[in-house]
């Protein structure tokens, strides 16, 4: 069996916390910004995928229980509703908490045949780890994803919200060292910014 297909005890569901265990860990700015961002929708259920943004933000770039719990607290909707819409989508982070560095790997057609294979397998060796795993030290988490929309440059890696291509081994080796020497979360600053693109949408 693949092993994208095989079930693992780390992907099971967050526990949904109770009234008492709730504790909004939202900061002032966060908040300020989920303000804004009802002013930009007709309602507060057009608000949760921003308001997961600002979630996976808030929470070092992993949507737990206690993360999804407040998005559905401070915009009024059941906790089914925002863990559904958070599920969905394959850019929140639900399944495991991320490493600091997220490296996703574009297996689909234009990437497979431009040797994909060959350095997700080289990734793995490097670092130890396989899909959906994160390496000892906290920096760093593989994953294989579909199609990154950019098969001019494959094979591609996406890193937060830089795309990497057409990359070979030396490439990763480049790219390996910089993440290490660099302070900021790449999980955290991509959720920030595509809450900065949320913020300037209203025309």
């Amino acid at each position: 069996m693949s092993e994208l297909l095989q079930l693992h005890p780390r992907y099971e569901r967050p526990r949904i916390p109770t009234a008492e265990e709730l504790i909004l860990r939202f900061s002032d700015k966060a908040i300020t910004e989920l303000e804004e961002l009802k002013t930009h929708y007709p309602d507060l259920k057009s608000c949760i995928l921003p308001g997961l943004w600002i979630a996976q933000r808030e929470y070092g770039g992993f949507l737990d229980g206690g993360a999804i719990a407040e998005v559905a607290h401070r915009l009024h909707r059941s906790y089914a509703e925002v863990e559904g819409v958070a599920t969905f989508y394959s850019m929140y982070n639900t399944a495991h908490k991320p490493g600091k560095h997220k490296i996703e790997l574009c297996t689909c057609l234009s990437c497979h045949v431009c040797g994909a294979y060959r350095i997700r397998d080289y990734v793995k060796q490097k670092l130890g780890v396989g899909h959906g795993e994160t390496t000892a030290d906290g920096l760093f988490t593989i994953e294989e994803v579909e199609c990154l929309d950019a098969c001019d440059r494959a094979p591609v890696i996406q890193v937060g919200d830089t795309y990497h291509g057409p990359v070979d081994e030396a490439y990763v080796d480049r790219l390996l060292d910089e993440l290490r020497n660099q302070s900021e979360s790449t999980v955290v600053k991509m959720a920030d910014e595509i809450v900065k693109v949320h913020l300037r949408g209203k025309s």
